[in-house]
């Protein structure tokens, strides 16, 4: 059976191989698109925002809010036509989450990830 020092170890490790997945195409010189940077932006904050959720849940809420405003900008910004409004949708939808999070009027079986 599975611990939670297991689980907080397999976060802190996907949280870093988000953050390397997010950097390694910066760390092997290649060329630096709109899409490469959008994706090692959102790649790198989720991870860094993970970290932050595992050290202190009571900062779920702002994190998920933040991540939702920075997917949101940073895919209308740097992505093309098709992929900036889904980006822009879905950071649209992070952040409704997260207000109706802070609002408490979430179902209860969501508002328990926001809670601990």
């Amino acid at each position: 059976m599975a611990n939670v020092k297991m689980f907080k170890l397999l976060g802190v490790m996907l949280a870093l191989v988000l953050i390397i997945w997010g950097l390694s195409p910066i760390l092997r010189h290649e060329p630096l698109t709109n899409n490469v940077i959008a994706t090692a932006i959102i790649l790198v904050l989720i991870g860094i925002a993970y970290l932050i959720i595992m050290l202190n849940p009571g900062w779920t809420k702002a994190v998920f809010f933040f991540e939702g405003i920075v997917i949101g900008v940073a895919g209308y910004m740097l992505l093309d036509f098709p992929y900036n409004i889904e980006l822009l949708i879905v950071g649209l939808i992070i952040v409704i989450i997260a207000i109706l999070a802070y609002l408490e009027k979430l179902p209860p079986s969501i508002l328990k990830w926001f809670y601990r």
